[in-house]
């Protein structure tokens, strides 16, 4: 069977890779489920073929009625090699990618955009000098944050088996194997995809946060680690090369972490939780640590006889307990055993281990990071002093980089919660001190309290009184929060993240509650030993953002613990909820309109802004490419300052495999760097006529958005009915319940399954509908000069292009033919009829704008990588879409069974797989 079509000669490669891995599921499917199966597959994705290639509607009924007729086996059999094949397709495709970039780096083509080299390229001729760049990247702060949001639906055993697939396919592709070695290669491969095949891809229980952690930890093995210090040497070289003078730059890019931290929502973030986060962490860290010491120790094996070290390194291997007599002579690997044996007390000090750590040697553990990186610098300076620094410009030059930016923790990990919560604890801490209902008071009187509390060194808390659960529980993460950061340093633990946050109060309760464990303080002397970071979610709370932060910076009390977190004030924003509660155009203009005015009321202050964009993969909730995302941020908005969630299954997407982390990366640090030095278009980006323009297209295409889903009687009834929103309830895909409240609200459901339903049922709604009409409507209002105009804005400016663009993707992902199979699921027609037919509508109002404004003839017109991708998707793709809605059916008219349920589960993990990026 061929996965792929109309292959050009440099995208043979990728058909091999293709038709090999089909080639090995198909023997897989017939060895384990039989030939008449493998048949029955091989026909059902005949008839798909024709449809999306052939454009063959008797193909579309063929395909519905044999799908409808399929036994329970064939149908499970069915769904778990469609979703296979979207899997295996995943990684060829990475793999390619790395192929072609690696193809054009050998043949010196120009710099790929996106990457290090252009990004440098393109400012030295802009005419920022390579000094500026190093400076401003000495102030910079750059980081991914992985959160555990439950749209990941793919075990880690089964990303294990990936990576190992997308190993042995890589060896086939740079080394000249012989036959006989080829033979072994395709065994590997049959290996693991019948391990796949065998192996349960849906979870039989519920994911533990501890789950998610090691989750997480797993992307620091196979990338961060090892591809993050290598960044930072580029960097480093390119700059030194650029200025004539060796640089050494700063800590400014890691990788950050929510798992274990974020409670907002999630009962089960418990303080001890939280501390395993920490040690789980500190673990990997030593583990890398402790691995690449120990190959240095091996490779070292100078000789005092031909080399004269310094006195540094002799006494670093005077620490060393053992002193084997095979050592004598070899200084080196003397001072590196000393430095793994110090490594491995620290370790068995502060993390949690596995048991294949060796009990230590009763070395000294190491008092901090700093200790550790100063040690491995003084074997490096030695080796440079008698004309050896070759040897520590690899390895040694890696692992003193990889220190510098995980230390002893790894990742920072932040904390979340939402606003009531704090409200409730601060208001019990008062009742229970005898001071005012801090409930009744209006927002001027709970200013001054809080304000009085802060200044005055009387705790509230006593441990002669007891609280409620909530309370007590909260008043343990705060304990918590400072034992870690006493334990592993203020790094392990630095940004504390308030969910909903709608006033200055919201602020002012978390520093209160910060400063009964002696993390925050105004008296005797001011101390902010953690970042207190507003979070603006909603489109009231965005539009209103500016105005909070001014209120304020006008505290002399707050701009005191601003001064001692360097003059930076972090601010999130929330791209998921503000889609939710507005719509895509709308959520997208609120944020880059709170940007804007973000940075004059930080400028007005004196402040430096970082901004921290929640982001999820889809672009209903803020996905997109990222580098194209930076780059269309407001002048001034970025500054070398900025965070980014990383969510879901966009992580694997991104990180498992490490050239692709390596290339996502880079990519981020390179538009940073290109954002941070605005041209003169983007300064000029924002004219009054263009604003004013979003704004009449934002306000038409949020009325439409609010009507239809807040407004119109029974949309609630045809989303739960519409999409598999009750069923992936049940998926076993994260720790987290989906919704807020137990209520029928789309205001309590959170943003990620309300995104995630819509991409199952293949409309994708989130991310483009009120777009259509608010067009229409200025069409109307101008004629054809509103499209003139548009395209205008589409070429010109890259707010507005990265909006179009990253909608065009959504709507060429969308099917409103299977969207009309869902619609039948809805038991009552007339209301199937009408939202339907309303949201039909809108989808062809909405297509035929991005096709104008773009001027291609197609939908990603201008990306054929992306349209060719998705083509070859569709066959695979599509008939678990149809099987989804059969069983959804099947399920809901009374057939419950754990099989049927299964299923299901199987149809939204392809579905999900084919998409990528749908939660």
């Amino acid at each position: 069977m061929t996965l792929y079509d109309n292959a050009t000669s440099k995208d043979l490669p990728l058909e091999r890779d293709l038709d090999l891995l089909a080639r090995l599921l198909a023997d897989t499917i017939r060895h384990e489920a039989g030939e008449d199966t493998l048949k029955q597959i091989e026909a059902i994705r005949e008839l798909a073929v024709r449809f999306v290639w052939e454009a063959d509607s008797t193909a579309a009924d063929e395909l519905t009625a044999t799908l409808a007729n399929l036994s329970h086996d064939n149908t499970v059999a069915l769904a778990r090699a469609f979703s296979y094949f979207s899997h295996l397709s995943n990684i060829a495709e990475d793999l390619h990618h790395n192929r072609r970039r690696r193809y054009h780096r050998i043949q010196g083509s120009k710099a790929q955009r996106g990457s290090l080299a252009h990004s440098l390229e393109e400012l030295t001729t802009r005419g920022v000098s390579p000094e500026a760049i190093k400076n401003m990247v000495a102030s910079t702060l750059i980081a991914p944050v992985l959160t555990a949001h439950p749209t990941e639906v793919q075990r880690k055993t089964l990303l294990d088996c990936e990576r190992t697939i997308a190993r042995t396919l890589r060896m086939r592709d740079r080394e000249a194997l012989t036959q006989e070695e080829l033979e072994e290669n395709d065994a590997a491969l049959q290996r693991v995809v019948l391990t796949l095949w065998q192996t349960r891809e849906i979870r039989a229980f519920k994911l533990s946060v501890k789950d998610e952690i090691e989750n997480g930890l797993s992307y620091f093995r196979s990338t961060f680690l090892k591809q993050l210090p290598r960044i930072y040497i580029e960097l480093e070289d390119r700059l030194t090369k650029l200025t004539g003078k060796e640089v050494q730059l700063p800590t400014f890019m890691h990788v950050g972490c929510w798992i274990g931290g974020d409670r907002d929502g999630n009962p089960f973030v418990m303080p001890e939780v939280t501390l395993h986060a920490v040690a789980r962490q500190a673990a990997v860290a030593f583990d890398f640590y402790f691995e690449e010491s120990t190959k240095l120790e091996g490779e070292l094996s100078l000789s005092s006889r031909m080399v004269e070290v310094s006195e540094a390194v002799r006494d670093i291997a005077q620490r060393s307990p053992n002193q084997p007599a095979s050592r004598a002579e070899e200084p080196y690997r003397q001072a590196m055993a000393a430095i793994r044996q110090r490594i491995l007390a620290t370790a068995h000090v502060l993390g949690k281990f596995r048991a294949y750590i060796l009990p230590f040697e009763g070395a000294a553990p190491y008092g901090s990071a700093k200790e550790l990186g100063d040690d491995l610098r003084a074997v490096s300076n030695s080796l440079a002093s008698h004309g050896s620094a070759i040897l520590a410009s690899g390895r040694l030059r890696r692992l003193i980089r990889a220190v510098d930016v995980f230390g002893f923790h790894l990742a920072p990990l932040d904390m979340r919660q939402h606003s009531n919560v704090h409200e409730k604890v601060v208001a019990e801490l008062f009742q229970k001190a005898g001071l005012e209902d801090y409930m009744v008071l209006n927002e001027t009187e709970r200013r001054a309290a809080l304000l009085r509390e802060l200044a005055s060194a009387r705790l509230l808390v006593t441990t002669y009184v007891e609280y409620s659960e909530e309370s007590a529980k909260e008043l343990a993460i705060y304990r918590t929060a400072a034992e870690v950061q006493q334990k592993y340093g203020v790094a392990a633990l630095p940004n504390y993240i308030i969910s909903n946050a709608q006033s200055v109060s919201d602020l002012l309760e978390v520093a209160v509650l910060l400063k009964e464990v002696g993390l925050i303080a105004l008296s005797p002397k001011p101390h902010a030993a953690i970042n207190i970071i507003p979070l603006f979610e909603t489109i009231p709370d965005l539009r209103g953002s500016d105005e909070i932060v001014r209120e304020l910076f006008a505290l002399p009390q707050w701009m005191q613990l601003v001064a001692q977190r360097q003059g930076v004030q972090e601010i999130m924003l929330g791209y998921s909820d503000s889609n939710k509660d507005g719509g895509y155009l709308t959520s997208n203009w609120e944020l880059y309109k709170a940007e804007v005015k973000l940075v004059d009321v930080f400028h007005q202050a004196g402040v430096k802004l970082r901004l921290f964009h929640g982001r999820g993969g889809s672009v209903g909730r803020g996905g997109g490419p990222s580098y194209e995302a930076i780059l269309a941020q407001p002048a001034g908005s970025v500054a070398g300052q900025i965070r980014i969630t990383e969510q879901g299954e966009i992580i694997a997407a991104k990180y498992s495999d490490a050239e692709v982390g390596r290339r996502n990366l880079e990519t981020l640090l390179a538009a940073t760097l290109s954002a941070s030095f605005p041209g003169t278009k983007a300064l000029d980006a924002d004219t009054p006529a263009r604003l004013a323009l979003m704004e009449k297209l934002s306000d038409i295409a949020y009325r439409e958005y609010r009507d239809l889903v807040y407004a119109t009687p029974d949309f609630i009834t045809y989303f739960r009915e519409a999409t598999p929103i009750s069923e992936i309830a049940k998926l076993n895909i994260g720790s987290r319940p989906a919704a807020r409240k137990a209520t029928n609200s789309i205001a309590d459901l959170r943003a990620i399954p309300w995104v995630f339903s819509w991409a199952q049922n293949r409309l994708m709604l989130p991310g483009w509908y009120g777009f259509g009409t608010a067009i229409a409507a200025y069409r109307e209002e101008k004629g054809e000069a509103a499209i003139e105009e548009l395209a205008g804005l589409y070429r010109d400016w890259p707010f507005f292009r990265t909006t179009i663009s990253n909608m065009e993707m959504v709507l060429a992902k969308s099917d409103v033919h299977l969207a009309r199979r869902y619609a039948g699921l809805v038991k009552d027609a007339d209301i199937a009829q009408r939202i339907f037919g309303r949201i039909k509508a809108e989808w062809r109002r909405s297509v035929d704008a991005v096709l104008e404004i773009t001027g291609h003839k197609e939908l990603l017109g201008d990306n054929p990588l992306l349209a060719r991708s998705l083509k070859n998707r569709l066959p695979y793709l599509d008939p678990l879409n149809h099987l989804q809605v059969d069983l959804l059916k099947r399920f809901r008219e009374g057939d419950e069974s754990e099989d049927v349920l299964y299923a299901i589960h199987l149809t939204i993990n392809g579905v999900a797989a084919g998409l990528r990026n749908s939660g």
